[in-house]
């Protein structure tokens, strides 16, 4: 791969990271929202999950239109991979001004109010976890710094691209075709 190869890389998985960590905001946004309205959270949970696909259909973009339908199993997982270190960085930016500056315990006294329930408690003894047991939980998560939380979900998100970037790379590689002028790339 040469230098602007790599430059021209890097600067389509910045744009594409962009619009996955924008989807990630917002699916966290109504994971927050969906504490208390079901609806939403299922909502952001959909987007979460559908995230990797969108990342699949925008690697798949790169190769058709920057890189004339040509891309190596190496260069498509340094797409993806970057693509989802962008995306984390962006994410990990709005869920520290969240958790620094907006949402003053309601997270906490939100998981407090529902691990309260019977609910909850039957399923907690089903687990064999006690009620004092996650009250520490709890507790510890109330005591946690906001850049210790986002540090966590960012390696978390990176690691996620990692291990997805090996499928989506086997699936979205193209090579050219024998006997066609196309580019052929080993890198």
């Amino acid at each position: 791969m040469t230098p602007e190869e790599y430059t021209q890389l890097k600067a389509f998985a910045r744009v594409d990271g962009a619009y996955l960590g924008v989807a990630w905001i917002i699916s966290f946004a109504f994971y927050i929202c969906g504490l208390s309205s079901p609806l939403l959270g299922l909502l952001g949970t959909l987007i979460a999950v559908l995230s990797p696909v969108f990342a699949a259909i925008r690697l798949g973009k790169f190769r058709d239109n920057a890189r004339d339908g040509i891309i190596s199993f190496r260069r498509a997982m340094a797409y993806y991979i970057l693509m989802f270190l962008y995306a984390s960085l962006l994410l990990a930016l709005a869920q520290f001004v969240y958790f620094a500056y907006i949402d003053g315990g309601y997270l906490v006294s939100t998981y407090s109010a529902v691990m309260a329930t019977p609910e909850a408690e039957a399923m907690l003894k089903a687990y064999g976890i006690s009620t004092q047991q996650m009250q520490e939980s709890i507790s510890a998560l109330a005591q946690t710094e906001p850049i210790y939380i986002v540090l966590n979900i960012l390696s978390m998100n990176v690691t996620v691209g990692i291990i997805l970037s090996l499928p989506a790379s086997a699936i979205m590689k193209r090579a050219a075709r024998p006997g066609s002028h196309g580019q052929q790339t080993n890198s």
